[in-house]
């Protein structure tokens, strides 16, 4: 799961640091995640993983690290198999 959110962070993050030098738990937007980028991240999580956010995880928290959208997408999936 990391690497695929390396990948997609390196592919629509617009980051002008490179992945390779971000620690997991690293703030994102303090190493330069727009708002619009996080978004077109978000639409490639969903893609990647087959998942969709739901609105109450549609926020800056969700997205602040590496870590933090793991722990996220886990979540959901998490919740998607015990329903």
């Amino acid at each position: 799961m990391n690497e695929t959110i390396r990948g997609l962070l390196t592919k629509l993050g617009g980051l002008p640091v490179s992945l390779d030098q971000l620690a997991d738990d690293a703030d994102l937007y303090a190493a330069g995640l727009s708002s619009f980028a996080s978004v077109q991240l978000m639409l490639g999580i969903e893609e990647a993983f087959d998942i969709e956010f739901p609105d109450n995880l549609l926020n800056r928290k969700s997205f602040a690290s590496i870590a933090a959208i793991e722990k996220t997408v886990q979540s959901i999936i998490d919740a998607r198999e015990a329903a």
